[in-house]
Protein backbone atom coordinates (compact mmCIF):
# COMPACT_ATOMS: atom_id res chain seq x y z
CA UNK A 1 0.00 0.00 0.00
CA UNK A 2 1.08 3.57 -0.77
CA UNK A 3 0.70 6.53 1.42
CA UNK A 4 -0.19 9.78 0.08
CA UNK A 5 0.80 11.07 3.95
CA UNK A 6 2.94 9.66 6.40
CA UNK A 7 3.06 11.66 9.58
CA UNK A 8 5.68 10.69 12.87
CA UNK A 9 5.65 11.65 15.87
CA UNK A 10 4.17 15.61 14.76
CA UNK A 11 4.52 17.79 18.07
CA UNK A 12 3.92 21.46 18.13
CA UNK A 13 4.44 23.82 21.79
CA UNK A 14 3.38 26.94 21.40
CA UNK A 15 4.29 29.70 23.71
CA UNK A 16 2.04 32.17 25.63
CA UNK A 17 1.94 34.30 28.42
CA UNK A 18 3.76 37.76 28.74
CA UNK A 19 6.28 37.93 31.15
CA UNK A 20 6.30 34.53 32.47
CA UNK A 21 6.05 32.37 28.99
CA UNK A 22 4.33 28.93 29.27
CA UNK A 23 4.49 26.13 26.38
CA UNK A 24 0.93 24.76 25.53
CA UNK A 25 1.02 22.11 23.63
CA UNK A 26 -1.19 22.10 20.76
CA UNK A 27 -0.37 18.45 18.55
CA UNK A 28 1.01 15.61 21.12
CA UNK A 29 3.37 12.96 19.10
CA UNK A 30 1.12 12.30 16.43
CA UNK A 31 2.06 9.34 13.91
CA UNK A 32 -0.38 8.79 11.15
CA UNK A 33 -0.36 7.33 7.42
CA UNK A 34 -3.07 8.05 4.73
CA UNK A 35 -3.48 5.74 2.23
CA UNK A 36 -3.28 7.36 -1.16
CA UNK A 37 -6.98 7.18 -3.72
CA UNK A 38 -9.09 7.48 -0.57
CA UNK A 39 -11.09 10.04 1.18
CA UNK A 40 -9.46 10.55 5.16
CA UNK A 41 -11.61 12.12 7.48
CA UNK A 42 -9.44 14.40 10.00
CA UNK A 43 -11.90 14.67 13.08
CA UNK A 44 -11.85 16.37 16.19
CA UNK A 45 -13.49 19.04 18.70
CA UNK A 46 -12.56 22.73 18.73
CA UNK A 47 -9.16 22.95 19.51
CA UNK A 48 -8.22 19.30 18.80
CA UNK A 49 -5.37 19.85 16.65
CA UNK A 50 -6.74 19.47 13.44
CA UNK A 51 -6.24 22.79 12.07
CA UNK A 52 -2.71 23.16 13.15
CA UNK A 53 -1.82 19.60 12.01
CA UNK A 54 -2.71 21.03 8.25
CA UNK A 55 -0.80 24.30 8.34
CA UNK A 56 2.15 22.33 9.31
CA UNK A 57 1.68 20.17 6.59
CA UNK A 58 1.17 22.96 4.35
CA UNK A 59 4.49 25.02 5.58
CA UNK A 60 2.36 27.50 7.27
CA UNK A 61 3.59 26.42 10.92
CA UNK A 62 6.73 25.08 11.82
CA UNK A 63 6.67 21.62 13.90
CA UNK A 64 8.28 21.41 17.69
CA UNK A 65 9.54 17.69 16.85
CA UNK A 66 8.50 14.91 14.43
CA UNK A 67 8.52 14.90 10.44
CA UNK A 68 6.08 14.47 7.87
CA UNK A 69 5.83 13.67 4.39
CA UNK A 70 3.73 14.46 1.43
CA UNK A 71 3.81 11.59 -1.77
CA UNK A 72 6.89 11.00 -0.34
CA UNK A 73 8.57 13.81 -0.28
CA UNK A 74 9.83 15.66 3.19
CA UNK A 75 6.96 18.73 3.47
CA UNK A 76 10.07 21.28 3.59
CA UNK A 77 10.50 20.03 -0.14
CA UNK A 78 9.09 23.24 -1.90
CA UNK A 79 8.39 21.40 -5.29
CA UNK A 80 6.01 19.39 -3.55
CA UNK A 81 3.23 21.98 -3.40
CA UNK A 82 2.64 21.56 -7.46
CA UNK A 83 0.80 18.20 -6.72
CA UNK A 84 -1.09 19.54 -3.75
CA UNK A 85 -4.48 21.69 -3.44
CA UNK A 86 -5.49 23.40 0.01
CA UNK A 87 -9.07 25.24 1.00
CA UNK A 88 -8.42 27.05 4.36
CA UNK A 89 -11.31 26.78 6.53
CA UNK A 90 -12.38 30.52 5.84
CA UNK A 91 -10.30 31.40 2.81
CA UNK A 92 -9.77 34.95 2.12
CA UNK A 93 -9.13 36.47 -1.53
CA UNK A 94 -8.19 39.91 -2.35
CA UNK A 95 -11.35 41.60 -2.47
CA UNK A 96 -11.35 43.53 -5.84
CA UNK A 97 -10.41 40.58 -7.72
CA UNK A 98 -13.40 38.86 -9.39
CA UNK A 99 -14.34 34.68 -9.05
CA UNK A 100 -12.71 34.14 -13.08
CA UNK A 101 -9.73 36.76 -12.74
CA UNK A 102 -8.54 34.72 -9.24
CA UNK A 103 -8.49 31.86 -11.07
CA UNK A 104 -6.52 33.17 -13.67
CA UNK A 105 -4.02 34.34 -11.16
CA UNK A 106 -3.77 30.65 -9.55
CA UNK A 107 -4.07 28.81 -12.47
CA UNK A 108 -0.99 31.05 -14.13
CA UNK A 109 0.89 30.20 -11.16
CA UNK A 110 0.88 26.37 -11.35
CA UNK A 111 1.53 27.05 -15.42
CA UNK A 112 -1.41 27.13 -17.12
CA UNK A 113 -2.26 29.65 -19.88
CA UNK A 114 -4.63 30.77 -23.00
CA UNK A 115 -7.71 28.66 -23.63
CA UNK A 116 -6.12 25.27 -21.16
CA UNK A 117 -6.77 27.69 -18.14
CA UNK A 118 -9.80 29.39 -19.34
CA UNK A 119 -11.40 25.54 -19.68
CA UNK A 120 -9.76 24.84 -16.29
CA UNK A 121 -11.39 27.89 -14.92
CA UNK A 122 -15.25 27.74 -16.48
CA UNK A 123 -15.05 23.68 -15.44
CA UNK A 124 -13.69 24.28 -11.85
CA UNK A 125 -16.12 27.24 -11.52
CA UNK A 126 -19.28 25.57 -12.75
CA UNK A 127 -18.44 21.86 -10.77
CA UNK A 128 -18.74 23.82 -7.32
CA UNK A 129 -21.77 25.65 -8.13
CA UNK A 130 -21.20 29.05 -8.97
CA UNK A 131 -23.60 30.88 -10.97
CA UNK A 132 -22.05 32.65 -13.94
CA UNK A 133 -23.19 35.67 -13.56
CA UNK A 134 -21.32 35.74 -10.77
CA UNK A 135 -17.84 34.78 -12.22
CA UNK A 136 -17.41 38.39 -12.54
CA UNK A 137 -18.19 39.79 -9.34
CA UNK A 138 -16.10 41.57 -6.79
CA UNK A 139 -14.91 38.86 -4.51
CA UNK A 140 -16.08 41.40 -1.60
CA UNK A 141 -19.84 40.81 -2.55
CA UNK A 142 -20.00 37.05 -2.30
CA UNK A 143 -21.62 35.55 0.46
CA UNK A 144 -19.15 33.21 2.89
CA UNK A 145 -20.54 29.95 1.38
CA UNK A 146 -19.61 31.60 -2.52
CA UNK A 147 -16.44 32.19 -1.25
CA UNK A 148 -16.05 28.21 0.07
CA UNK A 149 -16.83 27.28 -3.34
CA UNK A 150 -14.05 29.76 -5.00
CA UNK A 151 -11.81 28.29 -2.61
CA UNK A 152 -12.54 25.20 -3.25
CA UNK A 153 -12.42 25.46 -7.07
CA UNK A 154 -8.81 27.31 -6.69
CA UNK A 155 -7.31 24.21 -4.52
CA UNK A 156 -8.23 21.82 -7.50
CA UNK A 157 -6.76 24.38 -10.47
CA UNK A 158 -3.58 22.21 -10.40
CA UNK A 159 -5.39 18.69 -11.09
CA UNK A 160 -3.46 18.00 -7.53
CA UNK A 161 -2.37 14.55 -6.43
CA UNK A 162 -3.87 14.98 -2.79
CA UNK A 163 -6.27 18.11 -2.08
CA UNK A 164 -6.51 19.46 1.69
CA UNK A 165 -9.74 20.88 2.60
CA UNK A 166 -10.23 22.18 5.63
CA UNK A 167 -13.98 22.36 6.89
CA UNK A 168 -15.34 22.13 3.44
CA UNK A 169 -18.71 22.91 4.05
CA UNK A 170 -18.68 25.45 6.37
CA UNK A 171 -21.07 28.52 4.97
CA UNK A 172 -22.90 26.43 2.82
CA UNK A 173 -26.51 25.51 3.11
CA UNK A 174 -27.97 22.10 3.04
CA UNK A 175 -28.19 22.04 -0.92
CA UNK A 176 -24.76 23.33 -1.10
CA UNK A 177 -23.20 21.18 1.35
CA UNK A 178 -25.20 18.02 -0.64
CA UNK A 179 -23.03 19.29 -3.92
CA UNK A 180 -19.88 19.63 -2.32
CA UNK A 181 -20.31 16.34 -1.03
CA UNK A 182 -20.73 14.89 -4.17
CA UNK A 183 -17.95 16.90 -5.72
CA UNK A 184 -15.40 15.44 -3.12
CA UNK A 185 -16.83 12.17 -3.34
CA UNK A 186 -15.99 12.36 -7.44
CA UNK A 187 -12.39 13.15 -6.54
CA UNK A 188 -10.26 9.81 -5.87
CA UNK A 189 -12.12 8.56 -9.33
CA UNK A 190 -10.27 11.20 -10.65
CA UNK A 191 -6.73 10.08 -9.13
CA UNK A 192 -6.64 12.39 -6.10
CA UNK A 193 -6.81 11.86 -2.35
CA UNK A 194 -9.12 13.71 0.07
CA UNK A 195 -7.46 14.91 3.58
CA UNK A 196 -10.54 16.66 4.74
CA UNK A 197 -10.83 18.04 8.24
CA UNK A 198 -14.59 18.17 9.53
CA UNK A 199 -16.71 18.39 12.21
CA UNK A 200 -19.90 17.35 10.38
CA UNK A 201 -19.71 14.11 11.53
CA UNK A 202 -22.91 12.95 8.72
CA UNK A 203 -20.12 14.06 6.23
CA UNK A 204 -17.54 12.25 7.11
CA UNK A 205 -19.31 8.82 7.63
CA UNK A 206 -20.93 9.40 4.00
CA UNK A 207 -17.83 10.07 2.54
CA UNK A 208 -14.61 8.67 4.27
CA UNK A 209 -12.88 5.77 3.47
CA UNK A 210 -10.69 5.61 6.92
CA UNK A 211 -10.78 8.49 9.49
CA UNK A 212 -8.75 9.92 12.25
CA UNK A 213 -10.13 11.25 15.80
CA UNK A 214 -7.93 13.61 17.46
CA UNK A 215 -8.41 14.50 21.32
CA UNK A 216 -6.44 17.01 22.97
CA UNK A 217 -3.95 17.29 20.17
CA UNK A 218 -3.77 13.59 20.59
CA UNK A 219 -4.45 10.47 18.50
CA UNK A 220 -7.48 8.87 19.97
CA UNK A 221 -8.92 6.27 16.70
CA UNK A 222 -7.62 5.54 13.33
CA UNK A 223 -8.78 3.09 10.80
CA UNK A 224 -10.99 1.80 8.45
CA UNK A 225 -14.60 3.41 9.30
CA UNK A 226 -16.72 0.56 9.17
CA UNK A 227 -14.02 -1.78 11.18
CA UNK A 228 -13.62 1.08 14.00
CA UNK A 229 -17.35 1.55 14.00
CA UNK A 230 -17.94 -2.19 14.34
CA UNK A 231 -15.41 -2.32 17.16
CA UNK A 232 -17.62 -2.69 20.33
CA UNK A 233 -17.49 -5.27 23.19
CA UNK A 234 -21.44 -4.69 23.53
CA UNK A 235 -23.95 -7.14 22.53
CA UNK A 236 -25.91 -5.45 19.21
CA UNK A 237 -29.21 -3.82 20.60
CA UNK A 238 -32.48 -4.18 18.34
CA UNK A 239 -35.47 -1.74 18.26
CA UNK A 240 -38.70 -2.81 17.65
CA UNK A 241 -41.42 -0.48 16.41
CA UNK A 242 -44.86 -1.09 17.62
CA UNK A 243 -48.44 0.58 16.64
CA UNK A 244 -51.21 0.56 18.33
CA UNK A 245 -50.05 0.04 21.88
CA UNK A 246 -48.90 2.39 24.84
CA UNK A 247 -45.80 2.32 26.88
CA UNK A 248 -48.04 1.41 29.71
CA UNK A 249 -49.89 -1.60 27.96
CA UNK A 250 -46.64 -3.36 27.15
CA UNK A 251 -44.59 -2.72 30.66
CA UNK A 252 -46.52 -5.07 32.29
CA UNK A 253 -45.76 -7.79 30.47
CA UNK A 254 -41.90 -7.32 30.00
CA UNK A 255 -38.63 -7.31 32.49
CA UNK A 256 -36.17 -4.93 33.23
CA UNK A 257 -34.06 -5.55 30.02
CA UNK A 258 -36.10 -3.35 27.25
CA UNK A 259 -36.18 0.16 27.50
CA UNK A 260 -39.57 1.31 26.00
CA UNK A 261 -39.67 4.96 23.78
CA UNK A 262 -42.80 6.89 22.69
CA UNK A 263 -42.10 8.33 19.46
CA UNK A 264 -44.81 9.88 17.86
CA UNK A 265 -47.67 7.32 17.83
CA UNK A 266 -45.70 4.36 18.11
CA UNK A 267 -44.19 2.72 21.00
CA UNK A 268 -40.24 1.52 20.67
CA UNK A 269 -39.30 -1.16 22.67
CA UNK A 270 -35.20 -1.27 22.79
CA UNK A 271 -34.08 -5.31 23.09
CA UNK A 272 -30.95 -5.37 24.77
CA UNK A 273 -30.33 -8.64 23.51
CA UNK A 274 -31.88 -11.01 20.67
CA UNK A 275 -33.44 -13.14 22.70
CA UNK A 276 -35.49 -10.24 24.34
CA UNK A 277 -36.86 -9.80 21.20
CA UNK A 278 -39.43 -12.62 21.27
CA UNK A 279 -40.42 -12.00 24.78
CA UNK A 280 -41.73 -8.20 23.25
CA UNK A 281 -43.78 -9.90 20.21
CA UNK A 282 -45.35 -12.06 22.62
CA UNK A 283 -46.37 -9.08 25.01
CA UNK A 284 -47.09 -6.89 21.65
CA UNK A 285 -49.67 -9.38 20.61
CA UNK A 286 -51.08 -10.02 24.00
CA UNK A 287 -51.67 -6.30 24.20
CA UNK A 288 -53.19 -6.18 20.51
CA UNK A 289 -50.14 -4.30 18.95
CA UNK A 290 -49.03 -4.16 15.31
CA UNK A 291 -45.94 -4.65 14.45
CA UNK A 292 -44.24 -2.17 12.58
CA UNK A 293 -40.65 -3.07 12.14
CA UNK A 294 -37.32 -4.93 13.92
CA UNK A 295 -34.31 -3.07 13.40
CA UNK A 296 -30.40 -3.55 14.63
CA UNK A 297 -29.38 -0.72 16.25
CA UNK A 298 -25.51 0.09 14.78
CA UNK A 299 -23.31 2.35 16.62
CA UNK A 300 -23.07 5.76 14.33
CA UNK A 301 -19.77 7.57 13.99
CA UNK A 302 -20.96 10.15 16.63
CA UNK A 303 -21.23 7.39 19.02
CA UNK A 304 -17.68 6.74 18.46
CA UNK A 305 -16.86 10.19 18.33
CA UNK A 306 -18.02 10.76 21.84
CA UNK A 307 -16.39 7.52 23.04
CA UNK A 308 -13.15 8.74 22.20
CA UNK A 309 -13.36 12.38 22.51
CA UNK A 310 -14.39 14.96 25.52
CA UNK A 311 -15.61 17.96 26.14
CA UNK A 312 -12.55 19.36 27.83
CA UNK A 313 -10.67 20.12 24.50
CA UNK A 314 -8.90 23.77 24.80
CA UNK A 315 -6.16 23.46 22.50
CA UNK A 316 -4.86 23.59 19.55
Amino acid sequence: MTFAIEIENLTKDYQTGFWKKKNVRALDDLTLQVPSGQIFGFLGGNGAGKTTTIKILMGLLFPTDGTAKILGRNISDVDMHRDIGYCPENPYFYDYLTARELMNYFGEIFGLYGDQRRKRTEELLSTVGLDTKSWDRHLRKFSKGMLQRVGLAQSLINEPKIVFLDEPMSGLDPVGRREIRDLIAALPGKGTTVFMSTHILSDAEALCDEVAILSRGKLAASGKLHELLNESDDAPSYEVVLGGVTIDQLRGSLNGNTDLISRSENTIAIAKKETDIENILNAARGSGAILLSVNPIRKSLEDLFISKTDKGNSKG
